[in-house]
């Protein structure tokens, strides 16, 4: 299926949910362990979900999801062109000037902008509506992104040329349904690529980032030592304390995500912006509790792992009854979303209500979309 130029499916001047990704070239594991070589480059998707720490925190843009693997990577992203609009001037410029900034400190990280920095935006007109829309721009958050690690991972090497075969893909999710599917996707990536074997145990996601928010901020008893867990003592000691130095200087905490469950009676209508710095707005993108969504991922991994039997029918999760979703349709919409939707993804009658943004063309479906998703209404 032909797939149409992003102009076509992401409008800037909307709020748009979008999957989005990009794909290291030749296929090469440039960001994590290459067979050829023998070279490790794990420590390169530590540089993206740093991007992606700054980045939700200055542009105008949800963070939902992402998964890091070791040659591209899937995020899911939610524009909030109705949050920029009621920034001021100021915070414009400001926010801008943290993503391009002017000066540096010495760790690389942005310098607050100066009064004259800031004016060079709020005293140009065009230059300040420019910006406002780059803020909200997908285009933007990707092309800062690739743009920054490619050119990092070049230095390292000392090597010239393309890094991503291209800027990145999206396909634009259109209804709850698209968007639940594409969440379990996303989050189930690292085990249906075998490079994990349990939700927590997936590196470089959002999905572990939130089990491990949620535990942290769960109070758990504290176990009593044994003689046989006493103490370690000379190399076990070092190698006890090399443990507890590792374990900090990883980067945790899911504050910089969108909250995962949205309360469609009692939240708040409107923009909803954040209340903290490190993220855009405080409003979730399911009906769906992150308990209840655990238990459909734990439920969609069994049945599409390869070699896993799935669970029985009887202990499918109720998340799954009350909306209605079939199993089998459901777990291969999960396993094939990459293969089975190009521009936009969503229910065949409200695809077929869309058009593209500039030249008002029509959407397709592969066959087989149309066949699963009326089993899921």
């Amino acid at each position: 299926m032909v797939r149409m130029s992003r102009s076509e499916v992401l409008a800037d001047d909307e709020v748009v949910v979008a999957h989005v990704f990009a794909r290291t070239v030749r296929r090469c594991f440039l960001l994590g362990t290459d067979a050829v070589s023998g070279k490790n480059f794990d420590h390169r998707k530590l540089w993206i979900e740093a991007h992606l720490q700054h980045f939700a925190a200055a542009f105008g843009i949800d963070l939902l999801a992402y998964a890091v693997l070791s040659n591209h990577f899937h995020l899911i992203l939610r524009t909030r062109p109705d949050v920029v609009a009621i920034w001021d001037d100021t915070e414009v410029a400001r926010r801008w000037l943290m993503l391009c900034p002017h000066r540096k400190n010495a760790d690389g990280s942005p310098k607050e902008p100066t009064e004259a920095e800031l004016n060079t935006i709020r005293r140009c007109p065009p230059k300040l509506a420019e910006t406002r829309q780059r803020l909200s721009s997908i285009s933007w958050w990707m092309r800062l992104l690739c743009q920054r690690v490619a050119m990092r991972a070049n230095r390292e090497e000392d090597e010239r040329g393309r890094f991503f075969q291209d800027r990145y893909k999206a396909v634009r999710l259109l209804d709850e349904s698209s968007l639940l599917a594409c969440a379990a996707y996303v989050d189930l990536n690292p085990i249906r690529a075998a490079v994990a074997d349990t939700l927590a145990g997936s590196d470089h996601t959002s999905l572990q980032r939130r089990i491990e928010s949620r535990a942290e901020s769960e109070p758990s008893p504290v176990p009593k030592q044994t003689t046989a867990e006493a103490e370690p003592k000379g190399k076990d000691a070092m190698a006890h304390l090399a443990r507890d130095r590792i374990v900090p200087l990883r980067v945790r905490g899911d504050k910089f995500l969108a909250p995962l469950s949205i309360d469609e009676q009692g939240g708040s209508p409107g923009p909803c912006p954040s209340v903290c710095s490190d993220r855009c707005s405080d409003k979730g993108f399911l009906a769906i509790s992150l308990v209840d969504y655990l238990q459909l991922l734990d439920w969609t991994a069994r049945q599409v792992a390869e070699g896993k039997r799935g669970i029985p029918p009887a202990s499918t999760p109720a998340v799954l009854r009350r909306l209605g979703l079939e199993a089998t349709p459901w777990s291969e919409l999960v396993r094939d979303f990459g293969r089975l939707f190009t521009n936009v993804a969503g229910h065949p009658r409200i695809v077929d209500a869309t058009r593209s943004h500039r030249t008002h063309r029509r959407f397709h479906l592969r066959r087989r979309v149309r066949e699963l998703l009326p089993a899921l209404q």
